[in-house]
């Protein structure tokens, strides 16, 4: 990260990639805007999330993956654009979240971004693994190959999608998670 001095003044650079101005101040990034500071992390089961907890932790991951992405140089070998639409992708990174926000807490260990650092480096050979075998590419993703058992019913594994607008799909992605997480908990409080 490049810290700008301006005038005596200590700034963060205005993000080129238009970051700051999706998810606000920079600050707020990460996961920090909904900290409570008596509340230990926890890791983010995905299957249980409320709707609302959900949106949160879809924007607070995003945001992340992206921070990571552009501050370690890591290619879409690694992170492909269409991370979000690959559970395996979802649950690594955001494992990698939750232990990069413990490793950097300020009342964490001092060893504990050398022990983030060294469990990245194992996640990401797993990433990269997951992202071969699911063929993802920069510019084209396809849905994760699912192996059929005997018995099963074939599964429409859908053909390879043109990435056209990275964060739109991305919106479209959460705003129809949420939408079904919401549909749930309306079934839920009409059967009580």
């Amino acid at each position: 990260m490049t810290i700008r001095v301006d005038d005596g003044q200590t700034s963060l650079p205005d993000d080129e990639h238009g970051v700051e101005s999706e998810y606000g101040d920079p600050e707020d990034r990460f996961g920090t805007a909904d900290f409570e500071v008596d509340r230990p992390l926890r890791p983010v089961n995905w299957n249980l999330l409320t709707a609302d907890e959900a949106m949160a932790e879809w924007t607070d991951l995003d945001a992340w993956v992206d921070w990571l992405r552009l501050s370690y140089g890591l290619p879409p070998t690694v992170v492909p654009p269409y991370w979000h639409r690959h559970d395996e992708l979802v649950w690594e990174l955001s494992a990698l979240h939750t232990h990069w926000l413990n490793a950097y807490d300020c009342e964490g260990t001092p060893s504990g971004p050398i022990g983030w650092h060294r469990d990245f480096a194992e996640a990401s050979n797993r990433l990269r693994e997951w992202v071969s075998t699911a063929g993802c590419r920069l510019d084209r993703d396809r849905r994760t190959r699912q192996t059929i058992w005997p018995g099963e019913a074939p599964r429409d594994s859908g053909g390879e999608v043109e990435i056209v607008d990275r964060y739109a799909d991305f919106l479209l992605f959460v705003h129809e998670d949420v939408a079904a997480r919401r549909r749930v908990e309306e079934r839920v409080r009409a059967a009580s």
